[in-house]
């Protein structure tokens, strides 16, 4: 028997108008999250869909969504409203947004005007501030390399089964050295921090995506999240179309003074940014495998890698952790895993 769902049921049940509400199970996603969706019965009129959030608390903490989404919502971007809470047992009801993520409901036709909406979203998101009751945590030093160092300890070492030498390690010390520089002299925004086509949904009528799972939300670089949407890990658009999109990007945060940047200074910073998101992307969705059992992710890695192959090609101080790269870690993924794309040219 499923004890939680009993008592989230038992818990959304008390709510007026969900007296027989029946949970019905919506996704859950890379943590220990689960939702649900239920119907408010309307006197004559037709039923309201909402969400209901199941965040254990032994694993989940629920405190930094409900702050960032009261505050985000006051302020206008597009978050789900919380009609209900109970922080100590993980629950939460909300606004229902529906299903249509921007992932599968982007087209060839329509991805222009998704793209620039979501970033239009990306630079009032950017512009917040962090609620009165929660500092955000900022983007600093300790966290830039937590998340470079699961590269090498999940994907490589653990599910790749590579035994790194000494010079393969100060290799990539180096490199991540250069990559935390970077992110570290970029102005500072609000961050996302998962901003992506599986955490937006495509709402008819509105103007603006719906954003979802931004609980981890922190204070950092300006080019993070436009790295998270533009080289998602989850879909590859051509090369020239990310930078047109991203230049849009980088007008909009420059009119709105979140940076001064020129478009060559812009761009630097989102490749090395890219570079350092997409080696923690890869070393999270190996770690999802072996640790958590989500085999699911596995496939990711390719196009995830890819992104970093591309941007280091780039980059002539990291020629060297280019050619390592190329000679010797991506010939393993592509026995292990399967290929690793490369980038599409837009139609002619």
């Amino acid at each position: 028997m499923d004890t939680r769902l009993q008592q989230l049921t038992d818990w959304v049940r008390q709510f007026p108008g969900f007296d027989s509400a029946s949970p019905e199970p919506v996704s859950g996603d890379a943590s220990f999250r689960r939702y649900f969706r239920v119907w408010r019965e309307n006197s004559g009129q037709a039923r309201t869909p909402f969400i209901v959030m199941d965040a254990p608390p032994e694993h989940e903490n629920c405190e930094p969504f409900v702050a960032i989404a009261k505050h985000w919502h006051q302020h206008g971007i597009h978050v789900p409203d919380i009609a209900g809470e109970d922080l100590n047992q993980g629950f939460l009801l909300l606004e229902d947004f529906g299903d249509n993520l921007m992932l599968g409901a982007t087209t060839a036709d329509n991805a222009d005007t998704y793209y620039r909406q979501a970033l239009d979203e990306l630079v009032r998101i950017a512009q917040q501030s962090a609620p009165a009751d929660y500092p955000l945590p900022k983007y600093d030093d300790a966290m830039l390399d937590r998340e470079m160092a699961l590269f090498p300890d999940w994907l490589l070492e653990q599910h790749l089964g590579l035994n790194l030498s000494n010079q393969e390690r100060a290799l990539l010390d180096t490199t991540f050295s250069l990559l935390k520089e970077s992110a570290l002299t970029e102005p500072e925004v609000t961050v996302h921090r998962d901003y992506h086509s599986r955490n937006l949904l495509i709402r008819d009528g509105q103007s603006a995506p719906g954003v979802i799972d931004f609980q981890d939300a922190v204070t950092g670089p300006v080019t993070y999240d436009a790295v998270s949407l533009l080289k998602d890990c989850y879909v590859r658009w051509p090369e020239e179309q990310i930078v047109e999109w991203l230049e849009h990007y980088r007008v909009a945060s420059l009119n709105a003074g979140l940076h001064k940047a020129d478009p060559e200074t812009f761009r630097q910073w989102f490749e090395l940014m890219g570079m350092q998101r997409h080696l923690k992307a890869a070393g999270i969705f190996a770690r999802l495998a072996i640790r958590d059992g989500k085999t699911g992710y596995l496939g990711d890695i390719p196009r995830t890698v890819s992104y970093i192959r591309d941007a280091s090609a780039r980059q002539p101080a990291l020629r060297h952790f280019h050619e390592w790269l190329c000679c010797t870690v991506i010939p393993v993924i592509e026995n292990k895993i399967g290929p690793v794309p490369f980038p599409e040219k837009c139609s002619s």
